[in-house]
């Protein structure tokens, strides 16, 4: 988790780029999560302990996936409105959109505390993580639209915001969906095998959030992609060599 830390911090070293506050609440999701997670996975002689840091929980859980589009939102306002993005953004703008974004889990904790049934809270948590779907996909068609056109952009930054939304993208899909499935659709909860894989998978979701930060830590997935690269031409050379010989 450390990585996560340092990764996030590193990004405010650079000073073509504002605060990431962003990134540093989607950090502070994550940490709440993990935390969370240990104290109410452990059983507990006072039920009501457990719920406060279940409640806890998807406080940070919800949160995360409003941050994720956060991030995406502001990768596809970089490469397709530019020049808007520049001035227009602000601190405090972004505090006013982190403070949403973290009162947004209330739509689903409340419930709770209204006596509402089970059945409409899954719902209301199904829909709540199935909305970032179309999202994600239009920012990244609209971001490779805006990338191929673009000529002035270096192509190691063209690979790296790609690779951005791209990651958030499947992270979404991968960790995420399955809960949304087994949220909506009555017959998967009935399923234990389905059950318990779609939750594992959604708490190791504040992990997988580790590579978003190195993706978005500039010149590591640059010095990845060029190390890669440079393998392919070496095996290149060597087959090309081989066939030369015989």
């Amino acid at each position: 988790r450390c990585t996560s830390l340092f990764s996030s911090f590193g990004f405010l070293e650079h000073k073509n780029h504002a605060t990431p506050i962003y990134v540093i609440n989607l950090l502070i999701s994550d940490l709440l999560q993990l935390c969370s997670l240990i104290v109410w996975l452990v059983p507990h002689e006072s039920g009501k302990l457990n719920d406060v840091f279940f409640y806890v929980y998807f406080l940070g859980e919800m949160a995360s996936v409003g941050f994720m589009v956060c991030v995406a939102l502001e990768r596809y306002l970089v490469i397709t409105h530019p020049l808007w993005y520049r001035f227009s953004r602000s601190i405090k703008i972004s505090g006013v959109v982190c403070v949403v974004v973290w009162l947004l889990p209330l739509i689903y904790l409340i419930p709770f505390f209204l006596g509402v049934k089970r059945l409409i809270r899954e719902i209301i948590l199904g829909v709540y993580h199935m909305l970032p779907l179309p999202l994600f996909i239009f920012f990244l068609g609209g971001t490779l639209k805006a990338l191929l056109a673009a000529s002035r952009i270096p192509a190691t930054e063209k690979r790296r915001i790609l690779g951005i939304l791209v990651l958030v993208l499947l992270n979404y899909l991968f960790l995420f969906m399955p809960s949304v499935i087994w949220s909506l659709i009555e017959t998967t909860r009935k399923n234990k095998i389905f059950s318990y894989t779609s939750y594992v998978l959604l708490y190791c979701s504040p992990l997988a959030d580790v590579f978003l930060y190195v993706f978005i830590r500039k010149g590591v997935v640059d010095n990845l992609l060029a190390s890669l690269c440079c393998c392919k031409m070496d095996n290149g050379s060597v087959e090309a060599t081989s066939a030369a010989t015989v």
